[in-house]
């Protein structure tokens, strides 16, 4: 009689935000479960092997197992990346910076190692969103991610509009992003669309040294000095008065 392999565990690793060493936004048991392991899925495989050999892996980066999951990896491929866990072996996926499956393409392969049965262990480590939200000062209890907003300036700033009322209505803290050397024309933008009383948080390199975190509202951005905000990784919250 076989008796059938027992699937091993999916493990979500958090990795740095940057440069800052792990040990400052890592907890131990994290650092030393991620470099036990012999099997990663990784947004990017340079990314991943650079993290693992800063936390010093047991083995080797050579003779680890990577597969690649990011933006442009089919449906069809995902089930392959789950071979080794049905075959009873632990894997861990990391992602380019932070959590992943937040903002992240890992999260269809752990919704499918859901329904394969491959038991699911998120594990502690920063997200910028979440540490973002944190610092804001805004509304923690309603909040909504947006990912990008639209590149061209009519529909960006419609979408700036819809934002505002809707945070407006529902007292709810509004986060997005953009591409790094588009951040200033999105900073100007949301001081021309939306209005004085408006709360505008900019969270910029979060966890670094260089980390710029400032709750300020429209008006009182528009008296200071804009921050530079030029390729930095940055995080834009609005919350509008009712």
């Amino acid at each position: 009689m076989t008796t059938k392999t027992a699937p091993g565990t999916l493990y979500l690793i958090p990795c740095t935000l940057g440069d800052t060493p792990a040990e400052q936004v890592l907890p131990a048991h994290v650092i030393q479960l991620a470099r036990s392991l012999n099997h990663y899925i990784v947004e990017e495989t340079k990314t991943a092997r650079r993290f693992l050999s800063a936390l010093k892996h047991e083995r080797p980066i050579a003779e680890l197992h990577f597969a690649t999951l990011n933006e442009h990896t089919p449906s069809s491929e995902l089930p392959a990346l789950l071979t080794p866990l049905l075959a009873g072996q632990d894997a861990g996926i990391i992602s380019e910076a932070g959590c992943p499956g937040i903002a992240d393409p890992g999260a269809e392969l752990v919704n499918l190692a859901h329904r394969k049965g491959i038991r699911v262990i998120p594990l502690v480590g920063p997200s910028s969103i979440l540490l973002a939200l944190m610092a804001s000062g805004m509304n923690g209890q309603c909040f909504a991610f947006h990912g990008y907003l639209p590149i061209a300036e009519a529909d960006r700033n419609k979408m700036i509009a819809s934002l505002e009322a809707e945070s407006t209505r529902r007292r709810q803290t509004q986060l997005f992003i953009e591409t790094p050397y588009r951040n200033d024309k999105l900073f100007d933008a949301l001081l021309r669309q939306c209005r004085p009383d408006t709360r505008l948080c900019i969270a910029a390199d979060i966890t670094l040294e260089s980390e710029l975190i400032q709750t300020r509202s429209i008006a009182q951005w528009k008296s200071q000095t804009a921050p530079e905000l030029n390729k930095r990784p940055c995080l834009f919250l609005l919350l509008a008065n009712p």
